[in-house]
């Protein structure tokens, strides 16, 4: 019986320093994509103020959702939204929605439920109005979003 104590706990040994190769050998190969620079060393101040400058001149590959201001986005036009849409960012006590006004036509982008909470219903549009109802322990909450101006404009209201 030893002898098999012996064997069980030298495999797990093995397999614990295999594991562990593994992974160093898996961070290596990959840790200059991680740090973004061939040397795998800290940027310098004028590396970082070039990437900086490269990345902000170049096109998002998405829209920007931290914003909480409208933010106007190109679109294509052909069967799509005008060239000029603007969104938002509502926050609620109930969850978050990103919408967006094309003229005088809203529609939801997006919508996350606050944690506790969940979605009861969305009515995301396109239309002159868009609504989303989170449902949660801590009561319902319902945000409608209309365009005023052409920007998304929200009110909310919290039922307990």
């Amino acid at each position: 019986m030893p002898s098999r104590t012996v064997l069980a706990v030298a495999g797990w040994a093995t397999a614990a320093v295999a594991a562990t190769l593994t992974g160093l050998a898996a961070v290596q190969v990959i840790g200059d994509g991680i740090t973004s620079s061939t040397e795998g060393g800290v940027l310098t101040p004028e590396q970082v103020e070039r990437q900086l400058a490269s990345a902000t001149a170049s096109p998002s590959a998405g829209p920007s959702t931290a914003s909480h201001t409208p933010t106007p986005t190109s679109s294509p036009s052909a069967g799509g939204p005008s060239a000029t849409t603007v969104k938002e960012v509502f926050s609620t006590p109930g969850g978050t929605v990103i919408a967006e006004c094309d003229g005088a036509v809203v529609r939801l982008v997006s919508w996350a439920p606050a944690q506790g909470f969940g979605v009861e219903r969305a009515g995301a549009g396109p239309d002159e109005h868009a609504e989303v109802r989170f449902e949660g322990t801590a009561g319902k909450v319902e945000l409608r979003v209309r365009c005023v101006s052409g920007r998304p404009s929200g009110s909310w209201k919290q039922d307990d």
